[in-house]
């Protein structure tokens, strides 16, 4: 996923741009700016010198932040430029942290390319010819169209944007919002549905 009108890469300083290669990823996290207040967080390109987050909330640029990432661990950085839908910041470590990291993103490369990620090793389920009822954390209703459904999660057309890591009521079933769409969101279910009760499962309550 990209963030509309921005140029996360833009966002770091030459010299990292020119040191590191900026890879997609799609790791879920939390964040902390130096109030101390909390957000959960969607990394969208990172390398071992900078990542951009989508994120609900920023701080001011050059502004201290913390982040907590899926598979990377803690990252400490400087926020670098607000984006419209999050932030890209710098990452201060070690030269020694940063060879950790160019590994652990060459394992993320690698991983997404040979469809070894479990949250996606999934089977499609049928046709997405049909709509769901989903129950937003503000405890608001929604009717949306299916765009993907599998065993494990399911994509919905949406103007709604419920905060990563959220919990939304799908049909009658419990899920967690884990990454935006261009047009919705994808929620991935609390446990792994049986495919022969999938559509009663999500069927409206």
């Amino acid at each position: 996923m990209t963030l509309p009108n921005a140029n996360p890469a833009s966002a770091l300083p030459t010299s990292e741009n020119r040191r590191y290669q900026r890879v997609k990823v799609d790791l879920l996290g939390r964040y902390m700016l130096e109030d101390r207040r909390e957000f959960p967080c969607q990394a969208i390109n990172m390398s071992p010198g900078g990542l951009a987050v989508i994120a609900p909330a920023s701080g001011l640029k050059g502004e201290r932040v913390v982040a907590y990432l899926d598979h990377v661990g803690r990252l400490e950085g400087l926020i670098a430029l607000i984006l419209p839908s999050g932030f890209s910041m710098t990452i201060v470590a070690s030269q020694r942290k940063r060879d950790k990291l160019a590994e652990q993103l060459t394992w993320l490369a690698n991983h997404h390319i040979l469809n070894m990620s479990d949250d996606r090793g999934h089977q499609r389920i049928g046709d997405c010819d049909q709509t769901v009822a989903l129950v937003l954390p503000d405890g608001a209703q929604e009717q949306c169209a299916i765009v993907d459904l599998t065993i494990s999660g399911v994509a919905v057309v949406s103007g709604n944007r419920p905060p990563i890591g959220s919990t939304v009521r799908v049909g009658k079933g419990s899920a967690r919002v884990i990454r935006y769409l261009d047009n919705g969101f994808a929620v991935e279910f609390t446990r792994v549905q049986n495919p022969d009760l999938l559509k009663a499962t999500i069927a409206q309550a």
